[in-house]
């Protein structure tokens, strides 16, 4: 707000001295000092020069289609009745294992209308239920599944600070089979059905909604595909437009974010691939994948549309990759990303960030890679990495990370990539 504020005191203050300076120059015409015999009163003076322009950082509001909008994240238990039904003729299992423990997360939802949104759902078990010692061969075996869908909700008050909804929409069911050299044991299936849900919502503060839902998804008889129950709890949260004193707070803070970042990035599997595995097993916040890339080249671009005061930024992106893999075959992908930039570390040589993408739609030129199905040559692109920007002006950016495609099993083959360690150096602007 001082940085608003101060703006317009500032013009406030010229305009009334060039005021002032035109009632004294009109009282009192001072003589011109290229003129010998200075200027004759009455004569015409210069005008002033314009002042330049000043660029005001719009990137402290949300930009127009994240105002309005939210996310949210669920967990509970999903329920669904698999069992011997699944298994195809002359095969049979010891137990079939079914773990309830499950998630739903509305990537992205719109506020149209008071009581009217639109969002984007994807829901799947924690871990997948498994058959166990199939035809004595001693294994065990999975049976992926995930839902995606897309939705309407309608919201009503019960009170000032509790609210009931209901969803409804359009979902894709995508069930992940079992092969045995060679024979399928349980068969892929994905199809089209309808997704229902409704539920509760605290509403704790403006932004902040604590959740209570029931999500049903039908089956498919002719898939031996049974119906999906998901009881979920969770928050969500609103991106509200931010007050005038939040803006000018972050404006006039005036930490930097940059507004674009072009990049080149070189990735190598020499190191080998601890960070994939240690982010995706130990600390599991991250995932591998059974396709392994070798070696690969990235270019991308940044843009900022959206940063707080001193800490968070949100970012759009676009890439596109050469990879080679470690069985010596060569895919590329190119990529539009959503970016999380948190700033951890602001010092005078250097500002330190973590970054954090998630979901990023992906095209590849291939479906099949060193003899892994990927599923369909739609991706998602996720990212992690550590960076600084460096300079006294900001200018060069350093960053070390790691990536992953997957389609998040929306199709029945998901064989996934790991990205190894890649380096990148870039420019800001």
């Amino acid at each position: 707000m001082r940085l608003q504020h101060s703006f317009a005191t500032t013009l406030i203050l010229c305009a009334t001295l060039a005021l002032s300076a035109g009632r004294i120059a009109s009282a009192a015409p001072p003589a011109d000092p290229a003129s010998p015999a200075g200027t004759p009163p009455g004569a015409a003076t210069p005008a002033p020069a314009p002042p330049a322009p000043v660029r005001v950082d719009a990137r402290a509001q949300y930009p127009a289609f994240l105002r309005n909008s939210y996310f949210d994240f669920n967990v509970g238990t999903i329920r669904y009745l698999f069992s011997a039904q699944q298994l195809e003729p002359g095969f049979q299992a010891q137990s079939t294992e079914i773990p309830h423990l499950a998630a739903r997360v509305d990537l992205f939802g719109h506020q149209f209308l008071p009581h009217l949104a639109a969002q984007v759902v994807y829901l799947r078990p924690a871990r997948y239920v498994t058959y166990t010692n199939v035809n004595g061969d001693g294994g065990r075996h999975q049976v992926s599944e995930a839902i995606g869908a897309v939705t309407l909700v309608s919201s009503w008050s019960l009170t000032r600070r509790v609210s009931v909804y209901g969803e409804g929409g359009y979902g894709i069911t995508s069930r992940g089979g079992i092969r045995i050299n060679g024979q399928t044991v349980v068969k892929d299936a994905r199809f089209g059905a309808a997704l229902l849900g409704a539920g509760f919502a605290y509403h704790l503060t403006p932004n902040v909604d604590l959740l209570l839902s029931a999500t049903y998804s039908p089956g498919r008889r002719g898939l031996d595909q049974p119906s999906t129950r998901l009881f979920t709890t969770g928050f969500r949260y609103h991106m509200l437009p931010l007050s005038a004193a939040k803006v000018e707070a972050s404006r006039e803070a005036a930490f930097f974010f940059p507004a674009n970042v072009v990049r080149l990035g070189l990735s190598s599997g020499a190191p080998g691939y601890g960070a994939n595995s240690f982010f995706s097993s130990v600390v599991p916040i991250f995932w591998n994948g059974r396709v392994r890339a070798d070696r690969g080249v990235t270019v991308d671009y940044q843009h900022n549309v959206f940063h707080t005061r001193k800490r968070f930024a949100f970012d759009l992106g676009a890439s596109v990759s050469s990879w080679t893999s470690t069985g010596g075959e060569t895919f590329r992908t190119l990529s539009v990303y959503p970016l999380l930039r948190f700033m951890l570390v602001r010092t005078r040589p250097a500002d330190v960030y973590a970054t954090y993408s998630l979901a990023g739609p992906t095209y590849l030129n291939r479906s099949l890679v060193d003899g892994h199905a990927l599923g369909a040559r739609f991706e998602f692109q996720d990212a992690m990495a550590v960076g600084a920007f460096l300079g006294a002006r900001r200018r060069l950016n350093v960053e070390i990370g790691i990536k992953h495609y997957s389609n998040g099993n929306i199709f029945p083959q998901n064989a996934a990539i790991a990205i190894p360690v890649t380096l990148t150096v870039g420019l800001a602007f």
